[in-house]
């Protein structure tokens, strides 16, 4: 999904959009920031269910 940075772990994101449940293992720095590249990659209208680190 991105590029590796320092700092970097990776998390797994449950998403939620019209058509069922998705997971994706996302490189981020932080929850925060794995919650912002998903939002970035997939758009403002799924929701997010949980980040968990991996």
């Amino acid at each position: 999904m991105s590029d590796m940075r320092c700092g970097t772990k990776c998390f797994i994101v449950t998403i939620e959009r019209g058509d069922g449940r998705t997971v994706k293992e996302v490189a981020a720095r932080s929850q925060v920031d794995a919650r912002k590249m998903v939002r970035r990659f997939f758009g403002e209208d799924m929701i997010i269910r949980s980040v968990r680190r991996k």
